[in-house]
C-alpha cells in the first residue's frame, strides 16, 4: 500500500458564510472523493463551487506529491471554519446605522486512501 498518507486542501477567505458551507460539506463527508464530486456538480447551493475546487485540489495534491489514485481517494475529514467578517454601516430608518455583515469562511479537506485498496 502506498502508505497513510493524509493529503490536504485549504480554501481561505471563501466569500459564503461557514454555516451555508457547513451544509453542502455535510453532505460530502465520508464519501469516495469521486462520488463527492458529481453529487458537488449537481447540487443548487452555491457553496457546492467553492467545496468542490478544494476537493479536486486535494486529488490532485494526492495523485503529485504522493503518486495516489485519484479513484481510490476518500473524503476522511472536511470543515468549514468561519473567517473574517466585513462590516458595513448603512442608514436605515430615522437615522439609525443598520449593519451589513459579509462573512467568510475557510474550507479544509482532508483524503485518504481507501482502507480496502489492492495494490
Amino acid at each position: 500500500m502506498a502508505g497513510e498518507h493524509d493529503v490536504r486542501a485549504t480554501a481561505r477567505f471563501v466569500p459564503t458564510p461557514a454555516q451555508k458551507v457547513r451544509l453542502v460539506v455535510d453532505q460530502v463527508r465520508g464519501r469516495p472523493a469521486k462520488e463527492a464530486l458529481e453529487l458537488l456538480r449537481f447540487s443548487r447551493k452555491a457553496a457546492a463551487h467553492p467545496v468542490s475546487k478544494v476537493i479536486r485540489s486535494a486529488m490532485a495534491n494526492a495523485e503529485q506529491n504522493f503518486g495516489l489514485d485519484p479513484d481510490e481517494l476518500v473524503i476522511e475529514r472536511i470543515w468549514a471554519d468561519e473567517g473574517p467578517t466585513r462590516r458595513w454601516r448603512r442608514f436605515g430608518a430615522r437615522g439609525r446605522f443598520k449593519p451589513i455583515l459579509r462573512r467568510a469562511s475557510h474550507i479544509t479537506v482532508v483524503l485518504r486512501e481507501r482502507r480496502g485498496a489492492a495494490g
